[in-house]
């Protein structure tokens, strides 16, 4: 009787420990799939569980997108979100915005119809009147824009400059004595040295 109890022991003791190594070896077999999963941007663990907390999905960008010359005519035109930046900053920077990635697919489709980007600016220009540049044309009403600050600046230096040179005509000196009186004698000028030695004594 206890020769069998030992063996039915023994035999549910291998077994429950060979249960254990086989479950053990899955879990670590099923880890390392998901972390290499990850690692490739798959798998549970490099998976986000609600994309759309993470904001609305962007369209992958292409090396035309960031062109040099796409840069700099979009540096031009004004993102009309209200944010006062130009579409390419606007696009690059604020991911929440949701007129610059429709401005810049317009350009793009002006651009790959052949358009040049003078032609470009003046079809958004013509959309959207001149609020769409950056810095207006300096015509008309707008050179005032460009000049009268310049103008104000000079004449508010040339006013300061004339007070400061008045008032510096305006105030004596300190610590130089006046000039001798022209024609004094030489008992005058001991007179009047006498009198600076006592003021200076005092």
């Amino acid at each position: 009787m206890r020769a069998d109890d030992t063996r039915t022991m023994t035999r549910r003791g291998v077994l429950t420990a060979v249960l254990a190594v086989a479950g053990t070896s899955l879990l670590a077999a099923q880890a390392v799939d998901q972390a290499q999963d990850s690692l490739a941007g798959g798998g549970t663990i490099g998976k986000l569980g609600a994309p759309g907390l993470a904001g609305r999905p962007m369209a992958p960008t292409t090396a035309a997108d960031n062109d040099l010359a796409i840069q700099t005519l979009e540096k031009r035109l004004r993102c009309s979100c209200g944010c006062g930046l130009d579409i390419y900053t606007c696009r690059t920077t604020d991911f929440t915005c949701t007129y610059s990635p429709e401005l810049h697919k317009e350009i793009m489709g002006l651009w790959n119809g052949g358009k040049t980007a003078d032609q470009i600016i003046a079809t958004f220009v013509q959309e959207y009147g001149e609020k769409a540049l950056m810095a207006p044309p300096a015509r008309g009403f707008n050179l005032a824009g460009y000049l009268v600050p310049g103008v104000l600046i000079l004449m508010l230096g040339a006013v300061l400059a004339w007070v400061l040179l008045r008032r510096r005509a305006i105030v004596a000196p300190v610590g130089v004595p006046p000039a001798p009186p022209v024609g004094a004698t030489e008992a005058e000028l001991a007179e009047l040295e006498r009198a600076i030695a006592d003021v200076d004594s005092k």
